[in-house]
């Protein structure tokens, strides 16, 4: 079962996503979807009535850095509120995991970057809300000290990513925030031409 409530998807005709019906191509089956958004409690507790959930993994979320800065009390009530009601319906469930980002490492003190480097030096809200995420399910876990404690994910929270095939990969709406699907769109003639700013490097 899929839940998405379209603030970044494509609308296919099916009334689908239209990544997920690639998707539905790729594996060859159908796949469950409900239009529907994560910081709708009422909705997530009938979506958990109907169905018996073995896992549960939450990508939901804005994710602009940018734009966090400008709407920083946006990213707040979804990415916060939309884990915490998430978490309350799931708690009778079987696993849960949670997709963070490598933003809640801030500025890094070394590289490559490992579990062990300090977290919490978040340069704007999108981070932040990352981070607070990570130490509520921190906290979570210490009240609750159950083997379904939610789990923690930041490598698999990728700017970019796409299917061998060609046919999946980031494709937001309107004006992309991130460099590959920007390029992307260029590369299939979606957009005329890549602006390069700064002169840091030689391009």
């Amino acid at each position: 079962v899929v839940i998405d409530n379209f603030h970044n998807a494509i609308r296919g005709p099916d009334a689908l996503p239209e990544s997920l019906r690639r998707v539905q191509q790729i594996v060859r089956q159908p796949i469950l979807f409900q239009e529907l958004d994560i910081t709708d409690q009422a909705a997530l507790q009938e979506l958990f009535s109907k169905h018996r959930f073995s896992a549960v993994m939450h990508c939901a979320g804005l994710k602009a850095v940018g734009e966090s800065v400008q709407k920083p009390l946006e990213y707040y009530r979804v990415n916060l509120t939309g884990t915490i009601r998430l978490l309350e319906v799931s708690r009778a469930g079987g696993q849960r995991v949670v997709l963070s980002s490598a933003t809640v490492y801030g500025d890094p003190k070394y590289l490559p970057l490992d579990e062990n480097h300090p977290v919490g030096g978040c340069t704007n809200p999108y981070g932040k809300s990352k981070y607070f995420i990570e130490e509520m399910i921190r906290d979570l876990c210490k009240a609750e000290k159950v083997r379904s404690c939610p789990k923690v994910c930041r490598a698999g929270n990728r700017a970019i990513g796409a299917h061998e095939s060609g046919t999946i990969g980031e494709d937001p709406q309107g004006i992309p925030n991130n460099l590959m699907p920007y390029v992307a769109q260029v590369a299939v003639g979606r957009r005329e031409f890549l602006s390069v700013f700064g002169s840091d490097y030689k391009t």
